[in-house]
C-alpha cells in the first residue's frame, strides 16, 4: 500500500479558496494522488421577513411546481428510493424545451428508465431510475442548478 503525505496547510488554502470564490468543490491531482475539497452551502430563511398570505375562502389545489420546490424532510433524505445528483450541473426534467417531462409525480417507472438529465460541462447525462416503482416526490425544477448529492426525487 502506498503512503500519501498530506500537506494540511495546502488543504486549508484550498478550503479558503472555496470560501473566497464561492465554489463548492475543488479537485486536484498529481500522479496517482488526488485531493478533493468540498463545502456544503447552508441556506437559511429569515422567518420574520416572510409575509403570510391571507387565508383563501375556498381550498385551492397546490400548483405542481410547489411540490418541486419543497425541501426534503429528514425521513425523505433517508428514504431507500431517494435519487441524488451524481454531479454538479443543471437538471432538466424534459428532453428539450417545451417537451413533456420524462416523469411526473405518481408515474410508475421501470428500473433504468430516464428520470431527468443533468447537463455538466456541455454533456447531457441521463439520470436513470435505480429501481422500478412510483415517483412520489420531485425536489428540483426544470433548468435548476444542482450540486453533487442533492436530492432530485424519490422512487418508491
Amino acid at each position: 500500500m502506498a503512503t500519501f503525505d498530506i500537506d494540511i496547510a495546502y488543504v486549508e488554502k484550498l478550503a479558503e479558496l472555496l470560501q473566497r470564490t464561492g465554489l463548492t468543490e475543488i479537485e486536484i491531482g498529481q500522479g496517482d494522488a488526488r485531493i478533493r475539497v468540498v463545502r456544503q452551502i447552508q441556506q437559511s430563511v429569515d422567518v420574520h421577513a416572510l409575509a403570510l398570505p391571507a387565508a383563501p375562502a375556498a381550498p385551492v389545489p397546490a400548483p405542481a411546481a410547489a411540490a418541486a420546490t419543497a425541501e426534503p424532510s429528514a425521513i425523505e433524505l433517508n428514504h431507500p428510493g431517494l435519487v441524488t445528483s451524481p454531479m454538479v450541473g443543471t437538471a432538466y426534467l424534459a428532453p428539450e424545451p417545451g417537451a413533456a417531462p420524462f416523469v411526473t409525480v405518481g408515474q410508475e417507472v421501470r428500473e433504468g428508465a430516464t428520470l431527468l438529465i443533468i447537463e455538466a460541462m456541455k454533456v447531457m447525462n441521463s439520470i436513470r431510475a435505480p429501481r422500478s416503482g412510483r415517483v412520489t416526490r420531485i425536489f428540483v425544477e426544470n433548468a435548476q442548478p444542482v450540486e453533487f448529492g442533492e436530492p432530485l426525487m424519490i422512487v418508491e
